[in-house]
C-alpha cells in the first residue's frame, strides 16, 4: 500500500465551463470553481490535490449570458459573472445544513473553522512562541510569549469551508519510466482554483471527501506503532549496542533506535558516517537488526554537498563539476540532476547498509527557484516516491514536519523541538486531534519535550503517558546532561510507572493497528476531536483535552502536576452511553442527551 490509484482528470460530466470559469461537481457538497483569464483550466495534480476522479452525482447548470449556475441539491453556486475574475458580488452559493441553510460569498471570511495544524512547534511553549522585548544587564534577554494560531482546516461550524489551491505547484510524472515527479509553476495570468466543502456539520462526509481528493492517509508499517528511543546525544557504536541490552534487561520493548544528528561528522548537514563514533557502521546496523530494529538516522539536507564528504567526488562527476575548482555542491531540490544524485549516491547506499527510516529535519526556509513550491513539501513528495519506487514490498515511512495540505499522503510528522514544559503537554493533546482536520492523523512528538531548564521526573511520566495513547511514541530531548530519556535511569515511583506504560503501549498494538487500517477508507485519524463522532452535541467543540483514540476508546491525559494529595484531576466529557472507567476500574452511565462532565 504504497499509495491509493488517483486519477487528477474528473469524469467530463461532472463538469460545467462558461466563460472563463469551470466548475466540477465532485460530490453534492464538494465543488471545484476555476477561473482562468486565457481560459485553460488544469487537470493536473498538484501539491495538495492528488485525485479529481469521483463517481458521477446528479446536478444541473443554467446559464444566462455571463451567469452560472449549478445547483447539487445541496449546493446552489451561483457566479454572476464569468468574464472576470471572482469577487464577492460575483460568486456566492447557498448552502443546506440539515437543519437550515448556510451562505457563502467569496473572499468571505471563516469565522468558525475549527482549525487544522501548523508546519512545525518549534520553540513552543504551550501554545505561544517567544518574541524578543529588550535586554535587562542584570537577567538577560526579555521576551513576550505570543499566542499562535492554527491554520484553518476542512471543518467548521459555519456549515462551509473553502481550500483555494490557486497558488499550489503542479505535479507531473515522469513521461519516461523510472522518471521522478517534477513540479511546475503555474501559467501566469489571473487564475482562481477553489475547493467548496460545504458539509454543514457532517465532519465525516467531509472527511471522506477530502481523503479521496487529497489522497488517503497510508497505512504505517506495523514496528511504527512500538516504541520510539530517541534522544539528541553522540552515542557510540558500542554505547548504542549497550543501549539495547539495557532495554533487554529492564524488558522493555523498543522497535526504532534513532540516531540524531551525530551519526555523521561536525556539522549541520552531513552524509558520512563519524568513524570516531562509529568504526564500522555497516557491522553496527547489522547488529542492530540482529536484534530486531529498525534503525533512523536524522538528516539536514539545507548545506549541500561539502568537499569533506565521502560522495563530494561522485556527486561532482554526476553533475558535472570539477572537484578540484568546487568547494561545496548547493542543495536543489528543484534540479533533476541533483535530484537523482541525492538520492542515488547519498541514501540508496545508506538505505543497502541498513538505513530504515530518514528523519528529514528541514527547517531553512520555504522558498525555491520555483514560484509557489516548499522545499519541505518537494523533498516530503520525493523521498516518499523513491521509497515507494525502490522498494515496493515495503510502506514507505519517514519524519518530516507538515508540508501544508496533501502532507498526510507522508507520514509520519515530526512536530519540532518544543520547551519540556506543563504548558506544552497540556497543549499536545488538543494540537494532535486537531490535526486531524486536514487528514494529517500522525504527529509524533517529542515526548518529554526537547529544551528544559531542570529535571522533571513527573512531568516525563505524565508526557510517556499520553505518548502511548498517541499516534507514535518516541521520547526525545536536547544534548542537557539532565535530560535523560532512558525511563528505567528514574527513581521509583516514575520509573515503573513509565516502564509499565510503554509496556501497555505494545499491548494497545493490535488496536491500533486495526483502527489505522480503518482511517485509511474513511478519512477518520487515530486521533481525533471528540465533534468527529458527536457533531451536534456543543460540549464536544469544548473539550480539548480529551480525544477518540479510534473508535472504541476516550482518552483524557493527565496533563497538570499532582496536588498536595498526590493526585491530578481531570474532567472529562462523555456522550450519551455506557463506558468503563479504565483508571478507576467502574462503569460510568450516561443518560443525558447532551452528555455529561465527569
Amino acid at each position: 500500500m504504497a499509495g491509493a490509484v488517483t486519477d487528477p482528470t474528473p469524469l467530463p460530466d461532472q463538469v460545467v465551463t462558461h466563460g472563463n470559469v469551470r466548475v466540477t461537481v465532485l460530490t453534492d457538497r464538494l465543488v471545484r470553481i476555476e477561473y482562468a483569464a486565457d481560459g485553460v483550466f488544469e487537470d493536473r495534480p498538484t501539491l495538495a490535490v492528488a485525485n479529481r476522479r469521483f463517481a458521477p452525482v446528479r446536478f444541473s447548470a443554467t446559464t444566462e449570458g455571463d451567469a452560472l449556475i449549478v445547483d447539487t441539491g445541496a449546493v446552489r453556486l451561483e457566479c454572476a459573472d464569468t468574464s472576470r475574475p471572482f469577487t464577492a458580488r460575483t460568486l456566492g452559493a447557498r448552502v443546506s445544513t440539515g437543519d437550515g441553510e448556510a451562505t457563502w460569498h467569496h473572499g468571505q471570511r471563516d469565522r468558525a473553522n475549527l482549525g487544522g495544524t501548523v508546519r512545525t512547534l518549534d520553540g513552543w511553549k504551550g501554545s505561544t512562541t517567544s518574541r524578543f522585548v529588550d535586554f535587562d544587564p542584570a537577567t538577560g534577554v526579555v521576551d513576550a510569549w505570543d499566542e499562535q494560531p492554527l491554520e484553518p482546516g476542512l471543518l467548521s461550524r459555519g456549515g462551509w469551508v473553502v481550500v483555494d489551491d490557486s497558488a499550489s505547484v503542479l505535479v507531473e510524472t515522469g513521461r519516461r519510466r523510472g522518471a521522478r515527479p517534477r513540479a511546475v509553476a503555474r501559467a501566469a495570468g489571473a487564475r482562481h482554483d477553489l475547493y467548496l466543502f460545504a458539509y454543514g456539520t457532517d465532519h465525516k462526509g467531509a472527511l471522506r471527501a477530502a481523503s479521496q481528493l487529497l489522497g488517503p492517509q497510508p497505512l504505517p508499517p506495523r514496528y511504527a506503532f512500538g516504541y520510539w528511543y530517541s534522544r539528541y546525544y553522540p552515542y557510540t557504536d558500542r554505547e548504542l549496542l549497550e543501549l539495547t541490552d539495557d532495554f533487554d534487561r529492564y524488558d522493555v520493548g523498543v522497535d526504532v533506535l534513532v540516531i540524531d544528528m551525530d551519526w555523521h561528522r561536525l556539522g549541520w548537514t552531513g552524509y558520512s558516517w563519524d568513524r570516531d563514533l562509529f568504526a564500522d557502521p555497516t557491522a553496527t546496523l547489522a547488529a542492530l537488526h540482529d536484534r530486531r530494529l529498525h534503525v533512523a538516522l536524522n538528516l539536514h539536507p539545507a548545506d549541500g554537498v561539502g568537499r569533506h564528504e565521502d560522495q563530494f567526488a561522485a556527486m561532482c562527476a554526476a553533475l558535472g563539476r570539477d572537484p578540484s575548482s568546487t568547494d561545496r555542491i548547493a542543495f536543489d531540490i528543484t534540479d533533476p540532476a541533483f535530484v537523482d544524485a541525492y538520492f542515488e549516491l547519498l541514501h540508496h547506499p545508506e538505505e543497502d547498509r541498513g538505513v530504515d527510516v530518514w528523519w528529514m529535519d528541514w527547517q531553512q526556509g520555504s522558498a525555491t527557484p520555483i514560484p509557489g513550491l516548499d522545499p519541505l513539501a518537494w523533498l516530503n513528495l520525493l523521498h516518499w516516491d523513491d521509497q515507494a519506487r525502490r522498494r515496493p514490498k515495503r510502506r514507505p515511512i519517514f519524519l518530516s514536519r507538515w508540508g501544508g495540505l496533501g502532507a498526510g499522503r507522508h507520514p509520519l510528522g515530526f512536530s519540532g523541538d518544543t520547551h519540556a514544559t506543563w504548558e506544552s503537554l497540556a497543549f499536545q493533546p488538543g494540537f494532535t486531534a486537531t490535526a486531524a482536520n486536514v487528514l494529517y492523523g500522525y504527529w509524533s512528538h517529542d515526548i518529554g519535550g526537547h529544551f528544559q531548564t531542570e529535571p522533571d521526573a513527573e512531568l516525563y511520566t505524565r508526557w510517556i503517558q499520553f505518548g502511548a495513547y498517541s499516534p507514535v511514541l518516541r521520547t526525545h530531548g536536547s544534548l542537557d546532561a539532565f535530560l535523560e530519556r532512558r525511563v528505567w535511569e528514574y527513581p521509583n515511583p516514575f520509573r515503573d510507572v513509565m516502564i509499565d506504560t510503554i509496556r501497555h503501549r505494545y499491548d494497545l498494538v493490535p488496536y491500533l493497528y486495526t483502527e489505522a487500517r480503518k482511517g485509511v477508507d474513511d478519512g477518520l485519524s487515530l486521533v481525533r476531536p471528540m465533534y468527529h463522532e458527536y457533531p451536534e452535541a456543543a460540549s464536544a467543540y469544548d473539550a480539548p483535552g480529551q480525544y477518540h483514540f479510534g473508535d472504541q476508546m476516550i482518552v483524557a491525559p493527565v496533563t497538570s502536576p499532582n496536588d498536595d494529595d498526590a493526585m491530578a484531576a481531570v474532567r472529562v466529557w462523555l456522550p450519551r452511553g455506557d463506558w468503563f472507567d479504565v483508571a478507576h476500574g467502574t462503569r460510568v452511565t450516561v443518560d443525558a442527551d447532551d452528555g455529561a462532565c465527569v
